[in-house]
């Protein structure tokens, strides 16, 4: 595989003089397979100057493939002006997450529209072709994509791509689910369980994408913004045995020299692990190169389809189990756009009682209720002779600091994850989401 960096830049496109070496421009990567097969991960401003270069080429493409990470505007701004697209004899399709058939379309449709952008949609002269996806798999030419959920306020997807014996990912608008261990060594396994299952979503990369938009002193201020700590990632890398590393989605506040500080932080904190990869700052105009027949670890269990299927849906329904009456209309007014079946409880006795009841899709758990705790209702549930019940997802709320014996606690106790009040809306609304479409 051949990978050309096209964008790199997080937010909003920084052009000028202070930002020359890694770009301004907006998340874009262009991946060519040995077969010819070509992928373009996100289509943020940079990728204007890829359109043009593929008509420039005149041997480029009349047929290619585009997998959108989110929605959000900084991924899909340099959609509508992709010079393929009005080019009549062109075929791509389009991939993004969504959980009903359709949503992809609908959003950029939204974008085009006559009070955003003066050509619409539908006016594209090449076929595109819309297709939203879930956590699974597919195939694109000799390519094998498995996609899997990122943590961020929009419902988002990492790809990775494995064609001709080597393996790329692209995990960017990524947060970690946790910082346990706070005081662990470089490459130290995450005591969160959705922080292991990402470093097994990386595991034996040839080079692994990953958005590093902050560093670790400056982390609390954003936490919840949806974005990683540099050496966070390289702790990621070090634990999944990743070969290289590039750090991506730069902040828009930061110069080149800023980025050089925050790469050269990572490659010392990298220095000081079991495993080194090889650690970079992911640059406009940069091609590398993925030698063939390189060997990575995988597994080779199947996984569920990826495209999400054009037949409705039924309606989930979720458990909220919150004593803070304010709280509580806040997640309901959240969650109310989803189109799901909300049910409440205040207390612990009657979050038992409505689930065996009810048989939720998703509950909602707050740590301190009256009657039983949060634990203690996690504890019972996982005992319960209904499987369902035993396997519940359950989101734990709290307002309480959790220090990594809690956290082991939680999880021992039955927890699946949780939220830390005040938490956003949209981080709520994309958490849950994404929880209900795993299911």
């Amino acid at each position: 595989m051949r990978i050309r960096f096209w964008g790199t830049r997080g937010s909003i496109p920084k052009p000028g003089p202070m930002t020359l070496r890694y770009g301004g421009n907006t998340p874009c990567v262009e991946v060519r397979a040995e077969d010819g097969t070509l992928v373009i991960l996100d289509s943020g401003s940079g990728i204007h100057e890829l359109g043009l270069a593929l008509l420039r080429s005149g041997d480029g493409p009349s047929h290619g493939h585009l997998l959108i990470g989110h929605t959000h505007w900084d991924h899909i701004q340099g959609f509508p002006f992709f010079a393929p697209f009005f080019v009549r004899d062109g075929r791509w399709d389009v991939f993004a997450p969504g959980g009903r058939a359709k949503q992809l379309e609908d959003s950029l449709a939204a974008l085009m529209s006559y009070d955003h952008h003066p050509i619409t949609l539908d006016s594209l002269e090449a076929e595109v072709r819309f297709r939203d996806l879930t956590e699974g798999e597919f195939r694109i030419g000799g390519i094998r994509v498995t996609t899997q959920y990122l943590h961020h306020p929009a419902l988002t997807l990492g790809y990775r791509l494995e064609a001709d014996g080597a393996a790329l990912v692209y995990s960017t608008d990524h947060e970690p689910h946790s910082l346990h261990p706070v005081h662990g060594p470089p490459g130290e396994i995450p005591i969160h369980h959705e922080d292991q299952r990402h470093v097994r979503f990386l595991e034996g990369a040839d080079l692994v994408i990953h958005d590093a938009q902050y560093t670790l002193d400056r982390f609390p201020a954003v936490a919840g913004w949806g974005h990683s700590p540099a050496e966070r990632v390289v702790d990621y890398a070090i634990a999944a045995g990743v070969r290289r590393l590039a750090l991506f989605h730069h902040d828009p506040e930061h110069d080149d020299d800023a980025i050089d500080a925050i790469v050269s932080r990572a490659v010392e904190w990298a220095a000081k692990g079991g495993h080194v990869p090889e650690v970079f700052g992911a640059a406009e105009g940069q091609w590398l190169e993925l030698p063939a027949g390189a060997s990575f670890v995988r597994s080779t269990e199947p996984r569920p389809s990826a495209l999400v299927s054009s037949e409705p849906r039924g309606a989930a329904t979720v458990l909220i189990v919150e004593d803070d009456p304010d709280m509580l209309e806040l997640l309901r007014v959240t969650l109310g756009r989803e189109h799901v079946r909300l049910l409440s409880a205040s207390d612990g006795e009657s979050a038992l009682r409505i689930a065996r009841a009810e048989q939720p899709t998703l509950m909602l758990l707050d740590l301190s209720l009256p009657l039983r705790d949060g634990l203690d209702v996690c504890r019972v549930l996982r005992a319960d002779e209904d499987e369902r019940l035993r396997n519940l997802p359950i989101l734990i709320l709290t307002g309480t600091r959790l220090y990594e014996e809690h956290v082991i606690e939680a999880f021992v106790a039955g927890a699946t994850d949780f939220l830390i009040k005040p938490v956003k809306p949209t981080l709520v609304r994309s958490r849950v989401r994404s929880w209900l479409l795993r299911q």
